[in-house]
Formats: C-alpha cells, sequence, structure tokens
C-alpha cells in the first residue's frame, strides 16, 4: 500500500464487510495514491470505499465524480470539514457531481455549488447500493470461483 494507512484501510474494509455485507475478505486489496502523495485524513475513506466497492461490483466510479467522508465504525458516513471549499475546488476541476455525508443535524439544507450535483449519502450500504446493480451481485473472489473448487 502506497499512500494510505494500512490500518485505516483495513477499517474501511472491516465495516464494509460487517456493516454492509461486503464479502472483502477473500480478495487482495491494493491501494495506491497516485503522484506519491500520502494521505492521512479521514475524508478519504469514503473514496476508497468507493473504490473497492466498484471494484467488486465491476462498476466503475463515474471520472466526473468526486467523492469524500469519512466512514465510522457503525458504517455512518460522517460529515468532513470545509465541504464547500472541497466542492467549489472539484467544481472548478471539471467535477460534475460529487457523493458526500449528508450535513451535520440541525443545520438546515447543505448549500449547492453551481456546476456540480451533490447526492448526498448517510450509510456506507448507501454507497453499495449505487454501485451494486440489483439484477447483478458482487464479483466473488478468484479463491471463490466455482473453476477453483475442488483443487487441493
Amino acid at each position: 500500500m502506497v499512500g494510505w494507512d494500512t490500518n485505516r484501510l483495513a477499517m474501511v474494509l472491516a465495516v464494509l464487510e460487517a456493516r454492509c455485507g461486503v464479502a472483502v475478505g477473500a480478495n487482495d486489496v491494493y491501494l495506491n495514491v497516485a503522484g506519491g502523495l500520502r494521505i492521512g485524513e479521514p475524508a478519504a475513506d469514503l473514496a476508497v470505499a468507493a473504490a473497492v466497492v466498484s471494484s467488486l461490483a465491476d462498476e466503475a466510479v463515474p471520472a466526473d465524480m468526486v467523492v469524500f467522508g469519512e466512514i465510522g465504525l457503525g458504517g455512518e458516513v460522517r460529515p468532513v470539514s470545509q465541504r464547500e471549499a472541497r466542492l467549489r475546488e472539484a467544481a472548478k476541476l471539471g467535477f460534475r457531481s460529487a457523493l458526500v455525508p449528508r450535513g451535520r443535524a440541525g443545520t438546515g439544507p447543505a448549500p449547492r455549488t453551481e456546476g456540480i450535483a451533490i447526492d448526498e449519502i448517510e450509510h456506507l450500504s448507501d454507497l453499495v447500493a449505487r454501485f451494486q446493480p440489483a439484477d447483478r451481485p458482487m464479483k466473488r473472489s478468484r479463491r471463490d470461483s466455482p473453476s477453483d473448487r475442488g483443487r487441493a
């Protein structure tokens, strides 16, 4: 793993499995942060989960979608600081949609950012539902494939 905390990845994978029923454990997971950057903030949790889920569902995250949010142990997707600034910058960079945590309770409706469609979620299961087509289950790991059964 390059550029991200191994323990944080383990937590995200464990929450996907325990709270969302996504069978991650039998798969090899590799994570690389491009450009040699090191990401230390929890706001990247949701983006990593989206990458894992989209890979297992064989359904790519749209190239024009930005994803950010912190994931809690219960599967809740928590708001992160500087949401509006992040969305404004994403819009400037050409992103046209965003998958982000629902705003904090009692703060009223989230302000909208010009040029970017915002999709808010509250739980990691909402993310899984967006990338898992109803007519197609998640991919099974190579270890669970029918061709591997019965081999010693």
